[in-house]
């Protein structure tokens, strides 16, 4: 079997050259049997002549024009048919259109021609009728030959082209899943990292806090600190290969009821936090969670740049559409806990894009900070059959006030001509 495999291989590296000397050696027996068919003087042009087209075959794949025009001469003069076959069969594996056409009329009538003086008037009608045939079987062959061989180059180029588009899009498709891997644990682990780094700092810029506020820090920062690596695990678990099917290791996904546990987060790392949450609980669970990674990240910047700076969180209904604002006053504190990837901003800015709503980011009029997003949301009509809700339970601001610290109907509401700098 490996010889077998070893003689294929030299057959497909020298096979041209080996077919080009068979080609040879047949117009050479054609030329010297026609030649020894003649007599006198014709015997021997024949036999110069028939070499002559019989050894231009040689070049028959590089000029092939050229050589069917030289076996063409050759049968014109001396009836040598085989260089002018196997030259007619070669230039129509190389092409097929006007040029094969014009040299297939002109190896007709040099067949004719050939032929006709040495068989008589008599015999011109047959080879009239012959000569077609004849001629036309080569070319036939050769364009079968050359279409079959067009017809594999091409299914072999479009392969290639599906296969390296294949690959681009797998790779297209694992760096944008690294991205989006990124940004989910920037924005997973920014704010848990920045609670960590608020209390830390707590501790640093008050040495002299007695033992029950460095342990109930000291739990906290713990407490964080597994809550963090919790979220990372949630998020690289898109990574493993190993996962249950019921994917019971998985934490599941923030929504945009955990905004309360959000906002709670940061006040017990000493974050003056007000909120005013009135999110309908029909909201589509993709839009609570972009809704929650907005409240998300603007707490963490809080954290970084504007550590005991009042904040203030909005989450409301208005127009088809949910607003998001949260804004903070100008900082007591100059400086950041942590430095910035300059990331968080622009990640949610796409994700408020995939929902088709906007956002913007930039700093108020008093000194302060302020991330705004509009997403749209339709709400579904009310049911006509359902019975009447109780009005004292729909009513969600009001309600919500002692756990978030400030009610709703006491809340002047926003104006929209603040300055907003896209960030």
């Amino acid at each position: 079997m490996e010889r077998l495999r070893r003689w294929y291989a030299w057959f497909r590296r020298h096979g041209p050259r080996l077919r080009d000397l068979i080609f040879i050696g047949f117009s050479l027996l054609y030329t010297l049997a026609q030649a020894m068919s003649q007599g006198g003087a014709q015997s021997s042009i024949t036999f110069v002549v028939g070499i002559a087209a019989s050894l231009a075959l040689w070049w028959r794949r590089k000029y092939p024009v050229a050589v069917t025009f030289v076996a063409i001469v050759a049968q014109a003069t001396t009836m040598v048919f085989a260089p002018l076959g196997f030259a007619l069969f070669t230039l129509a594996i190389r092409r097929r259109d006007t040029v094969l056409a014009l040299t297939s009329l002109a190896a007709y009538a040099a067949y004719v021609l050939g032929y006709g003086p040495e068989n008589g008037r008599n015999e011109l009608a047959v080879l009239f009728v012959t000569g077609p045939f004849v001629v036309g079987l080569w070319v036939a062959a050769g364009a079968y030959i050359g279409a079959r061989r067009d017809l594999m180059a091409s299914l072999r180029d479009r392969a290639e082209r599906a296969e390296s588009e294949r690959e681009l899009r797998a790779e297209q498709a694992r760096l944008g899943e690294r991205a989006r891997i990124a940004q989910e644990m920037h924005d997973v682990l920014a704010h848990k990292v920045s609670l960590i780094a608020l209390h830390a700092g707590g501790l640093e810029v008050n040495p002299g806090v007695g033992p029950e506020k460095v342990e109930s820090s000291a739990g906290l920062i713990r407490e964080t600190a597994r809550q963090a690596m919790e979220d990372l695990r949630e998020v690289l678990g898109v990574l493993r290969t190993d996962v249950s099917a019921d994917g019971a290791d998985l934490a599941p996904v923030p929504a945009a009821t955990d905004l309360s546990r959000l906002v709670d987060a940061s006040r017990a790392a000493g974050v003056n936090v007000s909120a005013r949450i009135e999110l309908p609980a029909e909201v589509p669970a993709a839009l609570g969670r972009t809704v929650y990674r907005i409240v998300q990240e603007s707490l963490t910047n809080v954290h970084k740049h504007a550590r005991g700076a009042a904040t203030e969180v909005l989450v409301t209904p208005e127009r088809q559409q949910i607003v998001v604002r949260v804004a903070n006053l100008r900082p007591v504190a100059s400086g950041a806990l942590l430095p910035g990837s300059g990331a968080g901003l622009v990640g949610l800015r796409e994700r408020v894009n995939l929902v088709g709503g906007a956002l913007m980011a930039g700093p108020t009029v008093d000194g302060g900070w302020q991330v705004e997003a509009r997403l749209p949301w339709t709400p579904a009509p009310p049911d006509p059959s359902a019975a009447p809700a109780d009005p004292t339970a729909a009513q969600t601001g009001p309600a919500a006030a002692p756990e978030h610290g400030e009610a709703a109907a006491d809340r002047p509401d926003e104006t929209e001509g603040e300055n907003k700098v896209a960030q």
